[in-house]
């Protein structure tokens, strides 16, 4: 028996009709929904949107369903008893590194041609215990909350790439999946209720530009949308520009190229979600984060991986859960980011290849930027109770450089910069930080946090460190006697390098005038 009937009989049995016509009062009642019913040029990767007189509760059963009309064919489902995510952690003391570097296949992989939690590399398959959803064609997927409220409206996050262009659906929704103070939701159980069809056309990659906007006026009304639609290491540069808005969705693309993200202001362009290591944690078998080639984090709000040439410019990028939670993640080469603000926790960025940071703030917890590096910041701000980061380059790249950046130290009895401790068996003895011409505040008198015993190749550099309050010259006499003050009539040459994007980033540099 196909699907749709199958579910058209379970709707039947369970005393739901599926009517053809509709009252007045059906359409109105005391709710508002996006798409209008029979809406037309709707995109594909819209959020559907249901907004109350008051604010909405969500439920913990009921259903979802997505028709295509024509057929009556299920298009996707939802079940809401199926929690969204995991809320406490669950450690596996017996996984380990991958001793097979993950392989990047080709290929576009959805919820259309691929079952949610098929597993990659070497990890095990994600058990359905959880919502799950596949985005930009990580195939063990994400666990994903199906529903978020903001103030009075309901915003449901169908699962990704299953709309199509030129065509026409309809949404049936069990009474128990939201309600409102008022009781006003009855459910939605007649097809001629919520009913809408898509754009005929995508929109032409030849113009080089693709606007995104969660009001549906632009191309796209979702960033992943946008990336998802550009095609693997595409050659062309193609900018996505983002209006103004609060865009709650987990970002995550890999295998792409030449990409500039690009916000319409820096505070009023929003991309957040909720999430960190114990909603999306690492396959129970394969550790992840700590070396090349392992099994890619899921834990981060925005995250770039396996990618080359993509500038990140003018928005904000957060996670709204504490732990392990990176605002941004970055697993690539050549990536720019200027003018953004990330907002994290512990790891509030981690940043793995050759990247670039201008004019970035960032607010986190400890160790609130991770990564192996190479990084180079100019003209940044940073605020953490510290330690700033924890630095993991091998002596095969250089590891976090700062030029004219200004660090705050949020924790009351002071803050310290950097550390690099043995982690699990693990040293750092190449681990690197220098800091040129950088503004402090409230940091420790030793300036640095716990290294291991091999410090002999460890650059824990300062050169002209002032204080952010005064601009006066930062008393360094009780500095960690592992770290070292650079001179500029001893260490010119070290200065002018370190200072230099091309030196510190293998080559490359955004500059054009490097």
């Amino acid at each position: 028996m196909e699907k749709h009937k199958i579910v058209k009989n379970y709707l039947c049995c369970a005393g739901i009709a599926l009517l053809a016509s509709c009252t007045s009062a059906e359409i109105s009642g005391n709710y508002t929904i996006y798409p209008e019913n029979q809406e037309k040029d709707i995109h594909p990767d819209t959020h559907l949107k249901i907004t109350f007189a008051s604010q909405p509760i969500v439920g913990s059963t009921g259903k979802i369903w997505v028709f295509e009309s024509q057929t009556d064919s299920l298009v996707d489902l939802i079940d809401m008893s199926i929690p969204a995510g995991p809320t406490k952690s669950v450690k596996n003391p017996e996984a380990t590194y991958t001793s097979i570097p993950y392989q990047y296949l080709p290929g576009k992989f959805t919820n259309a041609n691929t079952k949610p939690g098929t597993p990659s590399g070497t990890a095990l398959p994600t058990a359905d215990t959880f919502q799950l959803t596949i985005i930009g064609s990580f195939t063990d997927a994400f666990h994903f909350y199906p529903i978020i409220v903001h103030e009075n409206t309901a915003i449901i996050s169908l699962h990704h790439n299953l709309l199509e262009y030129n065509k026409d659906y309809y949404v049936l929704i069990d009474s128990s999946v939201v309600s409102s103070a008022k009781g006003s939701f009855k459910g939605i159980y007649n097809k001629n209720v919520w009913r809408f069809s898509t754009s005929k056309n995508p929109p032409d990659l030849r113009s080089k530009k693709i606007i995104v906007d969660n009001k549906g006026n632009g191309d796209f009304s979702t960033l992943q949308g946008a990336l998802d639609y550009i095609p693997n290491n595409y050659k062309d540069t193609v900018e996505i520009f983002i209006r103004n808005g609060l865009y709650e969705e987990l970002i995550y693309f890999r295998n792409k190229s030449n990409i500039i993200i690009k916000g319409e202001d820096k505070e009023k362009t929003v991309i957040q979600y909720a999430n960190n290591e114990v909603f999306n944690p690492h396959p129970w078998n394969v550790k992840t984060n700590e070396w090349p080639g392992t099994f890619p984090s899921r834990r981060a709000a925005f995250a770039i991986d396996n990618c080359t040439n993509i500038q990140l410019l003018n928005l904000t990028v957060k996670t709204l859960l504490q732990g392990q939670a990176e605002g941004l993640l970055i697993n690539g080469s050549e990536i720019f980011v200027k003018g953004v603000h990330i907002v994290g926790s512990g790891d509030a960025l981690q940043t793995n290849g050759s990247a670039c940071f201008d004019d970035v703030r960032i607010d986190g917890g400890g160790d609130m930027i991770l990564g192996r590096g190479p990084a180079f910041f100019k003209d940044c701000d940073f605020y953490s109770p510290g330690p700033f980061m924890w630095t993991r380059n091998t002596k095969a790249n250089h590891g976090n450089v700062f030029l004219n950046c200004r660090f705050t130290g949020t924790n009351p009895n002071g803050s310290t910069l950097a550390r690099a401790p043995v982690n699990k068996g693990f040293g750092y003895p190449y681990s690197e930080c220098v800091f040129i011409n950088c503004s402090l505040k409230n940091i420790l008198p030793k300036g640095w946090g716990t290294v291991g015993e091999e410090t002999k190749n460890m650059h824990y550099w300062e050169y002209n460190s002032t204080n952010i309050d005064d601009g006066k010259p930062v008393d360094l006499s009780q500095r960690a006697d592992f770290s070292h003050q650079l001179r500029l009539d001893t260490d010119k040459e070290l200065i002018e390098n370190y200072s230099n994007p091309l030196f510190v980033l293998d080559g490359w540099s955004p500059y054009p005038n490097n």
